[in-house]
């Protein structure tokens, strides 16, 4: 290994024991652990519309798909359905029209329901599609659910007990954002024996105190979760409070499941809204005055609105974060970023090697020996022993 070389990794190592750390995760980390990428979901959530829905409900959703860009998945289409019920709401008869199917503003909420309630399912108690090796289909369900907890469960206990000296003592809280609807980052800190804080107050059942504007707890917390897209324990209740309650519970009363980062803007605009508040932090981090390290796993680069904010806080001649990207290779946005004038700031931690800036691949596999840093397992194992135990 060159000294170029060896010389990058040890950056690693100390960025990813910086005071100021956050990470942004994608589904790819709650792969492994039976929950479905987007892709698959959507297609399972199609097909329990076929079997389990009201009339039309899946002859609707196929409209729907046909109307979108052939590469849109479950939120895409929630979204397309909560701006065609913003324009029923405007109108003067108060219904949207599907081919030959119409539907009321209430049915139209009636149908998102349904199919928040199936994405919080399918995500509960998990979901394997059949693979192209032809291993069946596995449907997770309360009485045989499939999801596992592993994985998560070694990514925190690498990343809040590493072996270097004083690395608890100097970082402050790390903030895990995340556009996963699971619990399982939140289940696993508190197994681990971690305090967190998620903008919650209270216990198995918790009132949203946190509100867009207000600054996070200084102390008192190893972790930060912030769920960029909500969560399936997640409901607003009559009281117009966003409450986390438990899979079961018949109070507090809810009116609507808050899962999904509703892209309409009707809703971004509401001090109920959970949304705004959760981006807000972000963009809070991103432009912090202290150096500042943010580290993607599982992130696919997806979303637009994300990429937006992490771009826009970079360009600033000021901005002192610095990006390490797990990811399986480079992507148009990370090609963006890293040629950019900023982009010695960017960091790649792929399959094909290491990229920093323009520079790279750095550190390439042998056939006979592939990268696996960039997966969810890779970077806890990195994390655990350092970047050159990574490396045959």
């Amino acid at each position: 290994m060159d000294f170029s070389t060896k010389d990058i990794l040890v950056q690693i190592d100390n960025l990813l024991a910086a005071r100021n750390q956050s990470w942004l995760f994608g589904a790819g980390i709650s792969l492994d652990a039976g929950i479905p990428l987007m892709w698959a979901l959507t297609e399972q959530i199609f097909a329990i519309a076929k079997h389990y829905g009201e009339p039309n409900d899946d002859k609707l959703l196929e409209i729907i798909r046909s109307q979108l860009p052939e590469d849109s998945h479950i939120e895409h289409l929630l979204s397309h359905l909560g701006d065609h019920r913003a324009i029923a709401e405007r109108s003067r008869a108060k219904v949207a029209t599907f081919g030959d199917i119409t539907l009321s503003v209430e049915e139209l909420d009636e149908l998102h329901q349904r199919i928040l309630k199936w994405i919080a399912d399918t995500i509960r108690w998990g979901y394997i599609p059949a693979n192209a090796d032809d291993s069946p289909e596995i449907i997770g369900s309360q009485t045989d659910p499939i999801v596992d907890i592993k994985h998560h469960s070694a990514f925190i206990s690498a990343l809040f007990n590493r072996s270097q000296a004083g690395i608890a003592e100097r970082r402050k809280a790390v903030r895990l954002f995340t556009t996963n609807y699971d619990t399982l980052i939140e289940d696993a800190l508190a197994l681990g024996g971690f305090s967190y804080w998620d903008g919650f107050s209270g216990g198995a059942v918790a009132f949203r105190n946190h509100r867009y504007g207000d600054d996070e707890p200084g102390s008192g917390h190893r972790a930060h979760v912030i769920k960029l897209h909500g969560s399936i324990d997640w409901h607003l209740g009559d009281d117009d409070r966003v409450w986390r309650v438990r899979e079961g519970d018949l109070y507090p009363k809810k009116n609507s499941r808050v899962l999904i980062y509703p892209q309409s803007t009707k809703y971004l605009a509401t001090q109920r809204d959970p949304f705004a508040a959760q981006f807000d932090l972000f963009r809070r981090i991103l432009s912090a005055s202290e150096e500042n390290v943010l580290a993607t796993c599982g992130y696919s680069f997806g979303d637009e609105h994300i990429n937006q904010e992490i771009e826009l806080a970079l360009q600033r001649p000021e901005n002192k974060t610095t990006v390490l990207a797990f990811a399986s290779g480079l992507n148009p946005t990370l090609e963006k970023w890293r040629s950019s004038s900023w982009g010695k700031r960017v960091y790649v931690i792929s399959k094909d090697g290491l990229y920093v800036g323009p520079d790279g691949p750095l550190a390439p596999p042998t056939a006979d020996t592939p990268r696996d840093w960039w997966t969810f397992a890779g970077v806890t194992k990195l994390l655990n022993s350092g970047t050159e135990a990574c490396l045959p």
